[in-house]
């Protein structure tokens, strides 16, 4: 793995803890692989974080980490957001996840990403279906699309380019 894939995982981590889905435990757990390997250099950022606890010391830490690496090129909400979709699909086939915890967390990343499009259809398919059975199918159909297209996107505007909302409209309980 390359430097900048591994640092967007402490971003995709970061995304995370700021959003309240994760905790400090995964950035830090980053910043101690990166010391194993002998990958730090000379960033003192980076053994600090190896030993911070909690979000308060965390989040400083990971985000001068992000700051030195990437500056203005930093990854948007958008597609760390999307990441997080890809890793919530993943769980949810391991059954670590189901309709209502996923229901819990688009409830609020929906609305603190602005509503995007692409969420539309995958947040309210998630919420018919913890009360209405009919919409589980629809709802995976939904989930399998947009977490299949942000796997495979490298920039939030790259997965803009494939999705199509008319293809989101489809998953629904009239069109199955």
């Amino acid at each position: 793995m390359n430097d900048m894939e591994q640092l967007t995982e402490l971003e995709i981590a970061v995304f995370q803890l700021r959003m309240g889905y994760a905790s400090a435990d995964r950035c830090v757990d980053w910043a101690v692989e990166r010391l194993r390997l002998d990958q730090e250099g000379d960033d003192l950022d980076v053994v600090l974080l190896a030993s911070a606890r909690g979000r308060d010391e965390v989040l400083p830490l990971a985000d001068a980490i992000i700051e030195r690496y990437r500056g203005a090129q930093r990854l948007s909400e958008q597609f760390l957001a999307g990441k997080y979709i890809v890793e919530l699909r993943a769980a949810y086939l391991a059954g670590r996840e189901s309709v209502a915890s996923l229901d819990a967390i688009l409830t609020r990343l929906y609305p603190a990403l602005a509503y995007p499009d692409w969420l539309v259809m995958l947040s309210r398919n998630c919420e018919y279906a913890t009360d209405v059975p009919d919409f589980e199918q629809p709802f995976e159909r939904e989930f399998d699309y947009v977490a299949g297209l942000w796997s495979e996107a490298g920039s939030a505007a790259e997965f803009e380019q494939r999705y199509s909302r008319e293809t989101s409209n489809r998953h629904d309980v009239s069109a199955t």
